[in-house]
C-alpha cells in the first residue's frame, strides 16, 4: 500500500501529519501543491468522495483573506474547484489518498490509525 499525502510543506497540520506517518513507519508519496500544483483528476475525485464543503477550508487564513465577492462566488462544486485550483492554500490539508477509494482531508490520528489497521 502506497499512500499519497497532498498539501503544503510549511503548513503546521501537514508537518504534524507527516511526522505521525513517519513515527508509524508508513511510507508515502509527497505532493506539494505549491511546487506541483493541484492535480485535476485527483481534485475531482476528492470532491466526489468528500464533497466540496469538506475540502474547502473556510476557517483558514487564505479563505479569510479573500474578498467577499470571491467568497460569495463559491456556490457549488464547480466554483469551489475553480477556487481550489487558483488558490491551493484554501484546500483543507493534508489530503491523503489511502488507496482503494479512501480519501481523507485534515489530520485525525485516531481515524488514520483505523485506516492503517484496515489496510493490513
Amino acid at each position: 500500500m502506497t499512500l499519497t499525502v497532498y498539501g503544503i510543506a510549511n503548513c503546521d497540520t501537514v508537518k504534524k501529519a507527516r511526522a505521525w506517518l513517519q513515527e508509524q513507519g508508513v511510507a508515502y508519496e509527497w505532493h506539494d501543491f505549491k511546487k506541483q500544483g493541484v492535480p485535476e483528476a485527483a481534485l475531482q475525485e476528492w470532491i466526489k468522495h468528500l464533497g466540496h464543503e469538506v475540502l474547502l477550508n473556510r476557517k483558514g487564513t487564505t479563505w479569510r483573506k479573500l474578498d467577499a465577492a470571491t467568497q460569495a462566488a463559491v456556490v457549488d462544486a464547480a466554483t469551489a474547484a475553480e477556487l481550489m485550483r487558483a488558490q491551493p492554500s484554501v484546500i483543507k490539508r493534508p489530503v491523503v489518498d489511502w488507496g482503494q477509494g479512501r480519501i481523507t482531508a485534515g489530520f485525525d490520528p485516531q481515524h488514520w490509525q483505523q485506516l492503517l489497521s484496515q489496510s493490513h
